[in-house]
């Protein structure tokens, strides 16, 4: 995700102008900011191994216990190269344009017990000055989903190019040998249009075995590449200041608001009606959208900040701000995730 915002860490005190200790305070700030490089490394390291962690629980292992951490490795190298793709194609975008931004902050997030936890909140960029016009803040918003969508590609490809024969899910679950078959309720991701075409295109090339949806999270490529397309499709939201709400700026100014709208009504309907499993219906959404709703009207807001600058994106622009609204219909599941009641 690309913030498009000044900085807000510009060195004030906790004290009133003037007041004792407000000089030392200042002087104490200044010479440390939230966008210092050592800071950014320390995020980076500790989202490392939250997700290292994480990979481990993934595969039914002791999170808390040190001597699996190798077993993580290949989620969490995975979901950091996919999240580093995205927040990288917005920082160079921003260079591109002259346009002063931070390394990305990488936001960890721990292992807890019982929690759906993939290790990280993911990760921002700031810029620190004004983004010159339209067709810059569109480039800026638009190569991130891109570059992310890119490397998610890459890495569900490797993961159905490898995936292990089912004795792999055995070792997993060592009770689902003596059942006549994989039991089909737990935690389960919701399919996507690209998903399930690529499971189909590469069907031929695997040998036996392709872990339903209710299992995938136990293979790290495939899971990693899920959680891609998700946060892809997220960040693609037409809303705002999220990705796509720049892109959909860009390429349509003020009536951006009439789809921003429109965008938060959908959320807001699947959202509800993930709740038809409590009135014994088939779930056909996803509770957690109006926790969703609720952070894009309260913090991110719904209409994208005005650019005073009527230039329009030119053709080219406008093809690749399409591309990336097909990419949200390809990435995008109605319920990402859902349990049995």
């Amino acid at each position: 995700m690309n913030l498009l915002q000044q900085d807000l860490n510009q060195g004030e005190g906790f004290l009133r102008p003037g007041g004792q200790g407000d000089a030392f305070i200042r002087q104490r700030t200044r010479h440390f900011r939230l966008d210092h490089p050592a800071v950014t490394l320390l995020l980076f390291c500790t989202t490392f191994f939250t997700t290292t962690v994480a990979g481990v629980q993934w595969l039914n292992q002791n999170p808390f216990d040190l001597s699996n951490f190798a077993l993580g490795l290949p989620y969490s190298v995975s979901l950091l190269f996919v999240l580093a793709s995205h927040e990288f194609g917005h920082y160079f975008a921003s260079m591109y344009h002259g346009v002063k931004a931070t390394l990305p902050f990488f936001i960890p997030f721990p292992v807890t017990e019982g929690f759906l936890n993939f290790g990280t909140l993911g990760a921002v960029i700031r810029t620190k000055s004004p983004v010159p016009s339209r067709r810059a803040m569109f480039d800026i918003g638009v190569t991130g989903p891109i570059a992310g969508f890119v490397a998610s590609l890459l890495v569900l490809s490797v993961g159905f190019l490898t995936v292990p024969d089912i004795s792999y899910l055995y070792h997993i679950h060592p009770e689902y040998r003596s059942m006549p078959a994989l039991p089909p309720d737990g935690l389960t991701f919701g399919g996507t249009i690209l998903y399930n075409s690529l499971e189909y295109l590469f069907r031929p090339f695997v040998h036996g075995f392709i872990p339903p949806m209710n299992e995938i999270y136990h293979y790290p490529f495939l899971c990693v590449g899920w959680f891609g397309l998700f946060v892809t499709a997220m960040n693609l939201l037409p809303v705002g200041q999220l990705d796509g709400g720049h892109i959909i700026y860009g390429m349509f100014g003020g009536r951006h608001r009439v789809v921003a709208r429109i965008a938060l009504g959908l959320i807001i309907a699947m959202g509800l009606l993930g709740f038809l499993p409590l009135i014994g219906l088939k779930a056909y959404g996803w509770t957690g959208w109006l926790f969703w709703a609720l952070i894009l009207l309260f913090i991110v807001k719904i209409d994208h900040p005005p650019i005073d600058d009527p230039v329009d994106l030119g053709p080219g622009r406008m093809a690749v701000g399409w591309a990336a609204i097909v990419i949200l219909i390809l990435s995008f599941s109605v319920a990402p995730f859902s349990l049995p009641v």
